[in-house]
């Protein structure tokens, strides 16, 4: 009842334990390298195989959940190709700051109800909170590796709350995926090599935001007009027709954010990106990173129009945002009038990873 009246959609409880099937999957994606360039995920694997590691006075975990649900098909925006599509969980403040103001006020009051100390986590500490949040009953992972609840579908937020308290427990919730497989054909960049495994380096979300580097070609055109995470597979769980529109106000969708307009977005200096995305998870992956991905939904867009605002980044100070609006201009302009521009830029161009760009096209 407290959890609910500070504003969660559901709570459950667990108890902390050792689990070597969960820590072998660990293991075994790691070794596949399917985390990608995340390398602070194998750093800390040791303490990611079991929350006793973690915090080894623990005895139970208070898991919770946040409805972030859109009011609208998040799946519709795809087909805009003149804005970009930002993930649903990103379109307004950052949800670790929302939920873990949330979950300090709650711990507070069970720290101060049982005696006995508490930690929170919401999805920054070397903590597998999906697994905790399966065995308390909040959900199951899917097949695409994600929880699922009958009554929230995939749009949810997971925060937990560790307490040295032994508190009754909840049963843990049985997979209720059956046969269906509609999460892993609609990915676009086939990132799930069997179900309920997935294969970072593949997916947009990955790509957009935790990879640093240049977007593999082969990639691309994948990613249509998807400039920051993608939504897909959660958007097409037949168990979202049970979830109701989010009610915390500042994970409602905030209305310049839900169609921006490239030809925007690719305007921003790195001080108006600050102040566009203030409050905001888009902020952390920085300007030059965001302008490259919008170059890519640029260059996927077919608006000849667009051609203006991509030219100058030609010229930009990043290699990252330059490359890509070499690969931009490659999509938009006339083999004429690129062949012109590859002329005059390609004289001028130092950064290896740009010269290739050119090349390749």
């Amino acid at each position: 009842a407290r959890a609910r009246a500070d504003g969660f959609d559901d709570v459950r409880i667990t108890a902390l334990r050792d689990d070597p099937v969960r820590a072998g999957r660990l293991t075994e994606f790691l070794a596949s390298s399917h985390h990608g360039s995340m390398d602070w995920m194998a750093e800390t694997a040791p303490r990611r195989s079991s929350p006793l590691t973690l915090w080894p006075d623990a005895r139970s975990a208070v898991v919770l959940a946040q409805s972030y649900a859109p009011d609208t098909d998040p799946m519709a925006r795809l087909h805009d190709r003149d804005s970009g599509v930002i993930s649903v969980y990103a379109l307004n403040r950052d949800y670790h700051d929302v939920v873990k103001g949330k979950l300090k006020r709650l711990g507070q009051w069970l720290a101060h109800r049982s005696g006995a100390e508490v930690k929170v986590f919401v999805d920054t500490a070397p903590l597998m909170e999906k697994p905790l949040a399966a065995d308390a009953g909040l959900g199951w992972q899917g097949k695409h590796t994600n929880l699922v609840s009958r009554q929230l579908g995939s749009w949810f937020f997971i925060g937990t709350i560790l307490t040295a308290a032994a508190l009754p427990l909840d049963q843990p919730e049985a997979d209720h995926c059956g046969t269906c497989r509609a999460c892993l054909d609609i990915c676009p960049t086939r990132a799930f090599p069997a179900p309920y495994r997935l294969d970072a380096r593949r997916c947009i979300s990955y790509l957009t935001i935790e990879h640093k580097g240049h977007i593999d070609r082969g990639f691309r055109k994948a990613m249509g007009n998807r400039i920051y995470g993608c939504d897909d597979c959660l958007a097409v769980c037949p168990w979202n027709k049970f979830a109701q529109a989010a009610s915390e106000a500042k994970l409602v969708a905030r209305d310049d954010l839900r169609a921006p307009a490239l030809s925007r977005l690719l305007q921003l200096d790195d001080a108006a990106f600050r102040k566009l995305f203030s409050g905001s998870a888009v902020k952390r992956i920085g300007r030059d990173r965001f302008i490259r991905n919008v170059l890519i939904a640029a260059g996927n867009s077919g608006r000849e129009d667009l051609i203006a605002d991509v030219a100058p980044l030609l010229s930009d100070a990043a290699p990252v945002v330059r490359a890509m609006a070499v690969w931009a201009m490659s999509q938009l302009a006339s083999p004429d009038a690129f062949a012109r521009l590859r002329a005059q830029h390609r004289g001028i161009e130092s950064d290896p990873d740009v010269l290739l760009e050119w090349d390749a096209t």
